[in-house]
C-alpha cells in the first residue's frame, strides 16, 4: 500500500504552520518539506540508490531532520548513528550503509522528481539497540510500523492541530526520532532540544511553549528539582524508557505535571502501552493498556509478548509474536503492568546498557583479572551501572577503570560505582557468571 509523503501532505496542508522550532531556528511546514527535497536531491546526486542505507551522522538540528526527511522521500533507508559512541562503535552500525552523511546536506539541491508516495512495507529507518548482547541490534522499521504506531498514539493521548510536541530526547533513539515522524503525519509541530538541559526545558515548558513533552524518570526528576509546576499549556508528560519510580509520580502529581506512564521498544516504533489522555492525573502506576493497534499478552513463563502492525517484521519469532524479554501482568480491564526484566539490560536514565559489553571494555585491562557488570537501584537513574571487578593486587584503581571505560564506551555505559577484590566472581559449574549475586 503506498500513502502520499507525509511532509509533502502537511506542506499542502498547513503551509504556514509551524513545522520544526530548533533554537533560533523555526522553519513552516513548506519550508521543512522543501529542506527535505533538497536534501533528497543532494543524496541522489552524490550516488544513493533508492533501497539503499544511508548513515546519519549529526548532532541533532535542523540538518539532521531535513537528512532524514530527505531520506524518506528519496526511498533511502535512513541510519541514525549515536554520535556519543566510541570510534569502533560507530564503525559497527555504518556497516553496510552506502553513504555516511556526517555534514550538513549543502550546495546544489541535486534533483529530486516525487514518486507516488511511501510504500508502507518498505524499510523507513534502521534503528539500533543494545538488548541484552553485546553487541548493538539493527530493527528494521517500516513506513508501515511507523505510521501505525503514530496513529496509535494520536488515539491513546488525544491530538490538538496546534500540538507542539517538545523532544529532548536523542534521535538516534525511536523514543525521540519517532517524534519528528509523527509531527510530520500529524502536520504538527516539533519543538527540539538538541539535548536535555534541565533549565532550557524547565523554561520551555513553564512558558507555554509545548503541549506534549517526552521524558524518562531521571528527566523529570531533574524537572521537578529545578521547580517545575503546573506548566499551563502542557497536557501530557510522556514518561517511559524504563520504572518511573512510585515516589516520583507522587511528586509530579503534587507538582500537576500530568504524566502519563507508557512502555515501548525499539522493535515496536516506539509506544506499546500509553496510560489514556483521561488517566494522566490520576496518579495511577499502572502502564496503561495497549495502543488500539497492538495487541499484548503474557505467557506461561510470565513475559510480555508483543504483536501488531508497529512491530517489526525481524522481531517476530515463529509463534507470531515478539518476545521482549520483560515481565508482566494484565489486569481485568487490560492494563499491562512491568513487573521486571527477564533479561540482564541494564536501563539507566532510559538507556539500554549490555552487562556483557561494558565487561568486555573492562576486562581489556591489564590490571583486570574478570569483571561482573550489574544494575543497582538509584534515585536519579532509575538504575545505575555498576560493577565488580577483579584485579592484580595494586595494580588499578576504579577511577583509572572509569577512565579506562570513558575512553572506549559511551558515557552513560560508564559504570558509576566500581568494587574491587580479589576473590573470583560467583559462577556456575558450567562457568556462567551469577549476576544476580554480584549486588
Amino acid at each position: 500500500m503506498i500513502v502520499p509523503y507525509w511532509l509533502e501532505r502537511a506542506a499542502r496542508a498547513r503551509p504556514g504552520a509551524e513545522a520544526l522550532v530548533c533554537g533560533e531556528r523555526t522553519l513552516n511546514q513548506r519550508e521543512l518539506f522543501d529542506a527535505a527535497a533538497a536534501a533528497a536531491g543532494q543524496l541522489l546526486a552524490r550516488g544513493a540508490v533508492p533501497g539503499e542505507r544511508v548513515a546519519i551522522a549529526l548532532p541533532a538540528g535542523v540538518e539532521f531532520v531535513a537528512a532524514l526527511h530527505g531520506c524518506m522521500l528519496a526511498g533511502l533507508t535512513a541510519v541514525p548513528i549515536d554520535l556519543r559512541l566510541g570510534e569502533a562503535e560507530r564503525g559497527s552500525l555504518v556497516a553496510g550503509c552506502e553513504l555516511i552523511v556526517d555534514e550538513p546536506l549543502e550546495g546544489a539541491p541535486g534533483s529530486w522528481e516525487p514518486g507516488a508516495g511511501h510504500e508502507l512495507e518498505s524499510v523507513a529507518v534502521l534503528m539500533h539497540t543494545s538488548g541484552t548482547s553485546a553487541a548493538p541490534k539493527p530493527v528494521p522499521l517500516t513506513y508501515g510500523n511507523l505510521l501505525w504506531s503514530a496513529l496509535g498514539s494520536a488515539v491513546a493521548l488525544g491530538l490538538d492541530a496546534r500540538e507542539r510536541w517538545l523532544c529532548a530526547l536523542p534521535l538516534t533513539h525511536v523514543g525521540g526520532l519517532s517524534i519528528l515522524v509523527r509531527s510530520a503525519i500529524y502536520a504538527t509541530t516539533t519543538v527540539l532540544h538538541p539535548r536535555f538541559e534541565t533549565d532550557r526545558v524547565r523554561h520551555a515548558l513553564q512558558g507555554g511553549e509545548a503541549t506534549v513533552v517526552s521524558l524518562v524518570a531521571t528527566t523529570l526528576s531533574r524537572l521537578l528539582d529545578a521547580g517545575l509546576e503546573r506548566p499551563a499549556a502542557l497536557r501530557a508528560a510522556l514518561t517511559g524508557g524504563g520504572p518511573v519510580p512510585e515516589g516520583l509520580r507522587e511528586r509530579a502529581a503534587a507538582a500537576g505535571v500530568p504524566i502519563a506512564l507508557t512502555y515501548g521498544l525499539t522493535e515496536a516504533a516506539s509506544q506499546v502501552t500509553t496510560t489514556p489522555a483521561a488517566a494522566m492525573s490520576s496518579g495511577a502506576a499502572r502502564g496503561g493498556p495497549p495502543l488500539f493497534c497492538t495487541t499484548v499478552a503474557i505467557s506461561d513463563e510470565g513475559e510480555i509478548l508483543v504483536s501488531g502492525p508497529t512491530v517489526s517484521h525481524s522481531a517476530l519469532a515463529e509463534d507470531g509474536w515478539l518476545h521482549t524479554g520483560d515481565l508482566g501482568s494484565i489486569d481485568d480491564e487490560g492494563n499491562l503492568s512491568v513487573t521486571g526484566r527477564a533479561a540482564e539490560t541494564i536501563i539507566s536514565g532510559g538507556e539500554n546498557v549490555a552487562p556483557t559489553e561494558v565487561e568486555a571494555v573492562l576486562e581489556r585491562h591489564p590490571g583486570v583479572v574478570e569483571a561482573g557488570v550489574f544494575a543497582a537501584e538509584d534515585e536519579e537513574w532509575g538504575e545505575m551501572v555498576c560493577a565488580r571487578v577483579v584485579v592484580l593486587t595494586g595494580t588499578v584503581s576504579a577511577d583509572e577503570l572509569r577512565a579506562h571505560c570513558a575512553q572506549n564506551l559511551a558515557g552513560f555505559k560508564v559504570p558509576k560505582r566500581i568494587d574491587l577484590t580479589s576473590e573470583p566472581l560467583p559462577r556456575t559449574v558450567s562457568g556462567k557468571l551469577l549476576r544476580r549475586e554480584l549486588g
